[in-house]
C-alpha cells in the first residue's frame, strides 16, 4: 500500500467512524521509518479528517514539542481547533526513538525539559493575551498568538506515556489526560503506572473521576474466533517488524531520561500475535470475546477508553471496515448503556 493509498483509506475509515458514533480519531508524529514515518505532521491529516466529519474529536497522538518550535505549534494546533470548530484534543509526547533525536540534533537527555517547557509555552500562548517568555530553550517578548483556540481556556491536553513513572505523575499533577501503550511494556507495569497517575491527580486536588485514560490496542474483530486470530496474524507481524526496525537505533544507547528503554529492541522483537492476545494487550476475536478482553483491562487498570488501531501492518480495507462496523454494532452498545 502506498502512502497516498494509506491516507485515502484513513480518511474513509474516519468518515465512517464519525457516522457510527466513535468518539475520536488519533494519529502520530514520527519520522524516517515505516513505523509512523508516513505521518510527520498529525495536524495535516487531522485537518483533512476535520473537513470530512461533523462530530468526531481529533487527537494529536502525539505531537512532539522537542522537534517543533512551540510558538509555531501553538498556532498550528489553534488553527486545527478553528477548522474543526472546537474538536481538537491536543496530545503531546516526548518521543522515544534515538534516530529521530539524532537527525533533529536534539539531545535525548534534554527531552523532558524540552517537552515540559514546550507545553508551558503553548498553554500560556493559548491563555494569555500577550506573552514574554524566558526559558531554557525559548526566549521571546510580547507575542500575541494568532489564531486563538475555539475551546476555552484551551483544548483538552493529553500526555503520551509508556513506561516512565515520572511522566505519569507529571501528567496527573497538572490535570492532563494520558494515552498509554500496554503492548510496549506489560499490563502489570501499566497497572502500577496508571495508579501513580490517579494518585497524583487526586493529590493535586483535581476532581475525582474527571481524569481520562486512553489505552492503545490493536483491534481485529470477526464473526468467528478462528477468522479473527488468523486475520490478525499477518498484519500485526508486519507491524512488529517495522516497530522493531525503528527501535533498533536503541542498540548501544542508554539515557537517564529513558530508564530501561535500551531493552525495547528485545522486548518488541519478542512480540508475537499469540503473546499479544494471551496478555490482553490486543482486542482480537468475536464481539463477545472482545468485550471480555475490554473487561479484563478495565478490571486491571480501572475505567479507561480503548484507542483501537484497526488499519495496521498494511491491513486490507475490507478487514479494517469489518472491525469498525462490528465493534460499533455489537461492542459499543454495551458501554453506551453504562454511560446512560
Amino acid at each position: 500500500m502506498s502512502t497516498a493509498e494509506y491516507f485515502a483509506q484513513s480518511l474513509r475509515l474516519a468518515e465512517r467512524a464519525d457516522e457510527l458514533g466513535y468518539d475520536s480519531v488519533k494519529t502520530v508524529e514520527h519520522y524516517f521509518h515505516d513505523y509512523g514515518g508516513h505521518s510527520p505532521n498529525p495536524i495535516v491529516l487531522l485537518s483533512a479528517i476535520a473537513a470530512r466529519t461533523r462530530r468526531i474529536r481529533l487527537i494529536t497522538g502525539a505531537v512532539i514539542p522537542a522537534f517543533n518550535n512551540p510558538i509555531k505549534l501553538a498556532g498550528e494546533l489553534a488553527m486545527l481547533d478553528n477548522i474543526s470548530n472546537g474538536r481538537l484534543d491536543a496530545g503531546f509526547g516526548r518521543a522515544f526513538i534515538p534516530k529521530e533525536f539524532d537527525v533533529f540534533n536534539v539531545k535525548m537527555d534534554e527531552s523532558r525539559a524540552r517537552f515540559e517547557e514546550g507545553i508551558d509555552v503553548i498553554t500560556r500562548l493559548w491563555t494569555e493575551e500577550r506573552l514574554s517568555y524566558e526559558g531554557r530553550f525559548h526566549r521571546f517578548e510580547d507575542v500575541r498568538l494568532m489564531p486563538r483556540p475555539v475551546q476555552q481556556p484551551h483544548p483538552p491536553i493529553w500526555i503520551a506515556a509508556v513506561a516512565t513513572k515520572e511522566s505519569f505523575i507529571w501528567a496527573g499533577r497538572r490535570g492532563y489526560h494520558i494515552m498509554i501503550v500496554p503492548f510496549a511494556s506489560s499490563l502489570d507495569l501499566v497497572r502500577d503506572l496508571v495508579q501513580s497517575y490517579r494518585d497524583a491527580w487526586r493529590g493535586a486536588g483535581h476532581a475525582p473521576g474527571a481524569e481520562q485514560i486512553q489505552s492503545s490496542l490493536h483491534c481485529y474483530v470477526a464473526e468467528t474466533h478462528r477468522e479473527a486470530v488468523e486475520g490478525f496474524k499477518r498484519p500485526v507481524e508486519r507491524y512488529v517488524e517495522v516497530f522493531s526496525e525503528a527501535v533498533r537505533s536503541w542498540t548501544g544507547k542508554a539515557s537517564g531520561q529513558y530508564a530501561g528503554y535500551e531493552k525495547l529492541v528485545e522486548a518488541i522483537g519478542a512480540l508475537t500475535p499469540e503473546k499479544m492476545i494471551e496478555s490482553h494487550t490486543a482486542l482480537v476475536g468475536t464481539p463477545e470475546e472482545v468485550i471480555e478482553q475490554v473487561e479484563f483491562n478495565r478490571n486491571l487498570i480501572g475505567e479507561h477508553e480503548p484507542s483501537m488501531q484497526i488499519n495496521f501492518g498494511g491491513i486490507n480495507e475490507r478487514d479494517a471496515f469489518r472491525t469498525l462496523e462490528i465493534f460499533a454494532a455489537r461492542v459499543m452498545p454495551r458501554y453506551r448503556k453504562e454511560e446512560n
